[in-house]
């Protein structure tokens, strides 16, 4: 009786550990960034489309463990200001941003996996981020008569996000709101905030 009870739970454990599946989700999104120190600042915000892939690699019944790219695409507006002995300058400029984190996760609940019905889910988890910012800005050259100025940038650094699921219909499918946040850790050192809203397959 023992070893058929200690073999039992070996073989949930088995099944638990290799039942994989893949899930994924659209919809829109809103970014929001704060960059620079000191004498120059920059607000931005901008709106997207968000794809999110994910892998379950770990499943049971109420929660699984995944890994999942939530790719985010987009315009954005931002505001800089500059102050200096002169005074404040201030530019706006509109261009694209891009935003890839590899992030594991945490599931709970509704949209854990494809065999969960549960009308509430929840989920948390933390990774890694590559941050584009294309920024257009338009700086009229008195000397040239033209506009000049553009600028991009990269940035790269932790990330997490955090969200909650609401069932819709029979099946796994259900709508999602997440928050994530990522701290860039090069040149001006970001802060990149944003919330999205998904509807999961």
């Amino acid at each position: 009786m023992r070893k058929l009870f200690i073999g039992s739970i070996l073989l949930l454990s088995i099944h638990a550990s290799f039942a994989q599946s893949f899930m994924h989700g659209a919809g829109i999104t809103a970014i929001g960034s704060t960059t620079g120190e000191g004498i120059s600042s920059d607000v931005g915000l901008g709106w997207g489309f968000t794809y999110a892939p994910r892998f379950n690699f770990y499943e049971t019944k109420t929660l699984s463990v995944s890994v999942g790219i939530p790719l985010s695409v987009g315009i954005s507006a931002i505001t800089s200001t500059t102050y200096s002995q002169y005074g404040i300058t201030e530019d706006g400029s509109i261009g694209f941003v891009f935003n890839a984190p590899l992030i594991i996760s945490l599931n709970m609940g509704r949209g854990s996996s494809k065999w969960n019905r549960e009308k509430f889910g929840y989920f948390f988890g933390a990774g890694f981020s590559f941050y584009h910012g294309d920024f257009l800005t338009d700086n009229y050259n008195t000397n040239t008569s033209t506009y000049t100025n553009s600028y991009s940038t990269n940035t790269y650094g932790p990330a997490g996000n955090a969200g909650v699921r609401f069932g819709v219909g029979r099946k796994h499918r259900n709508i999602e709101v997440r928050l994530s946040y990522m701290k860039g850790v090069n040149e001006n050192k970001p802060n990149i905030f944003a919330i999205a809203g998904l509807f999961n397959f």
